[in-house]
């Protein structure tokens, strides 16, 4: 039965989300910290989007 805790203690933590790689960035102050900037509209060229700024509107864009 031990085992079976183990097991699962072990899938919690692999399983679980990692910070920077499937979080999304949805404020301006994680956009920034990342070092992308919040742009509106559509982000300019040679840059990703990575998430947004506040509002759908403004786009949070790295440059990759």
């Amino acid at each position: 039965m031990k085992v079976l805790y183990l097991l699962f203690s072990f899938l919690f933590i692999f399983l679980m989300p990692l910070p920077g790689v499937f979080g999304d960035i949805r404020n301006p102050v994680t956009c920034l910290r990342s070092g992308a900037i919040c742009h509106p509209g559509f982000c300019p060229r040679r840059y990703k989007h990575i998430g947004i700024c506040g509002v759908s509107a403004i786009k949070c864009c790295k440059k990759p």
